[in-house]
């Protein structure tokens, strides 16, 4: 008599951006089916969609994220760098205005990669897209999870054209973003509510897309000017990232009472007069716009803490920007999301498909990196008027109290401003802060003396028409 076929193992991943993809590839390794469902119509290659307007603005991926992916995808940094994306090195390519002065040029510690987020989403697309087990299911929203408290079976989507179905999944992956339902899906299953913070700073975000001058459209650096925590009044920053194609994009932000507004003409003359130095504005006025300015108001930092919950349902995990979702300033999430997908498929290795506490397991291992990058953002934008009930805590206080002294003396101690770069980057935990050789040199301050500006080559000022 012959044996009837074994049961396909099918996963579902709700959600087909950069977290969604990278997750997708994980699961292909034990799953024998992979379907991606998405509320948009992917398209085909490099180009803005409907429900990713955060792609108008600047994104990073740091080196702890570059390293996950590269575990993912083996060679897509190359095939990223072919269709234009740029390595940056850190912090030898980056002009940075730091909270206490300027950074040095220090030898490279670590990278970001640097491209426009429509490019970097279609090049990892199409790499995951590649493997015949992974289904792509655009064009259609996600109504809720099958199943029970103790077990989700599947989930409930609805086609455009096709009405409502159901598909059944022995693990169903929400990378759905910001946006995620799976609060709401979870109480509606039956188990109760998750712990949730919120730390909002009140930051809005400008963006504008400009064609670097000719001599600066290969190679420029990263230019960078943050606010300082103890002046007084709204914090105000700004990005310039060179991107492919000869292209910058910059984005300017402010918190409460400091906001950039979405008037073209007045762009570069908040990034002249309102932030700390004019570097960015001076650059800007010898580039030409290609796009008008986009602003964003999704900056909030929202965690939950699935990991906390008594009561967990198999075959469900939750992750990116889903789990916790940063404030883009520090540009954590791509990395985060990045590190989330390595770490399932690593779960799953280890445990094995189907074994009694795997999503639990999952759902520990993904709040690592989130907590890192949460701590990082929190870290700063607790302080900001409004952003909690309750202001900074103590801890919060003294904490920061350290890190403004680290950064201090980074600005002329390249060995700290390793360390702090070995966290930033996400590719070490914040315990490297704490040694005794670092806690040291911090209570001796930087080495070197203050830079008086910019760090920018004479090549680079006459490159960029500012001499």
């Amino acid at each position: 008599m012959t044996e009837p076929p074994a049961p396909l193992r099918t996963a579902v991943v709700l959600g087909g951006s950069h977290t969604g993809m990278l997750a997708a590839r994980a699961l292909a390794e034990s799953a024998d089916r992979v379907v991606v469902v998405e509320r948009d119509v992917l398209p085909e290659g490099p180009e803005p969609r409907k429900g990713l307007p955060q792609a108008r603005h600047a994104h990073m991926l740091w080196s702890g994220g570059v390293h996950a992916v590269e575990e993912l995808l083996p060679g897509v940094t190359d095939v990223l760098r072919d269709a234009g994306a740029r390595r940056a090195p850190v912090t030898t390519d980056m002009v940075i205005m730091g909270p206490r002065g300027w950074f040095r040029r220090w030898p490279e510690s670590h990278h970001v990669i640097l491209a426009g987020r429509d490019l970097l989403d279609a090049t990892i697309r199409a790499q995951v897209l590649a493997d015949e087990r992974i289904e792509l299911l655009d064009g259609a929203e996600v109504l809720g999870l099958e199943g029970t408290a103790a077990a989700v079976t599947g989930v409930r989507v609805r086609m455009r054209d096709e009405g409502e179905r159901v598909i059944e999944a022995g693990l169903v992956v929400d990378a759905t973003g910001r946006g995620s339902g799976a609060s709401r899906w979870l109480t509606a299953l039956g188990l109760p509510e998750a712990e949730r913070r919120e730390v909002d700073s009140g930051l809005v975000y400008a963006s504008r897309l400009y064609l670097a001058p000719e001599q600066a459209r290969d190679g420029y650096p990263v230019v960078n000017v943050q606010p300082d925590p103890r002046d007084e009044g709204p914090a105000r920053a700004g990005f310039l990232l060179p991107i492919e194609d000869g292209r910058w994009i910059v984005t300017l932000n402010g918190t409460r009472g400091g906001e950039p507004s979405a008037a073209n003409d007045d762009f570069v003359r908040f990034a002249r007069e309102e932030l700390r130095h004019p570097v960015i504005g001076e650059l800007l006025e010898r580039a030409e716009p290609l796009t008008d300015v986009s602003v964003s108001r999704t900056t909030l930092n929202r965690r939950y803490f699935y990991e906390r919950m008594r009561a967990w349902p198999e075959n469900f995990t939750v992750l990116g920007d889903a789990l916790a979702a940063f404030n883009p300033l520090y540009g954590h999430g791509l990395a985060v999301g990045a590190q989330s997908a390595l770490l399932l498929r690593n779960v799953i290795r280890r445990q094995g498909w189907g074994t009694p506490g795997l999503s639990r397991r999952i759902q520990k291992a993904v709040a690592r990196p989130a907590a890192a990058a949460w701590d990082l953002a929190i870290g700063q934008d607790v302080f900001y008027p409004g952003a909690t009930e309750t202001g900074p805590t103590l801890r919060d206080r003294l904490l920061a109290a350290y890190v403004g002294r680290l950064m201090h003396t980074a600005t002329g101690n390249g060995r700290i401003a390793r360390r702090v770069t070995d966290v930033t980057s996400l590719e070490r935990g914040a315990a490297v802060l704490l040694t005794p050789p670092v806690l040291l040199a911090a209570t001796l301050g930087p080495l070197k003396p203050p830079l008086d500006g910019p760090p920018l080559t004479a090549e680079e000022r006459k490159a960029a028409e500012l001499e």
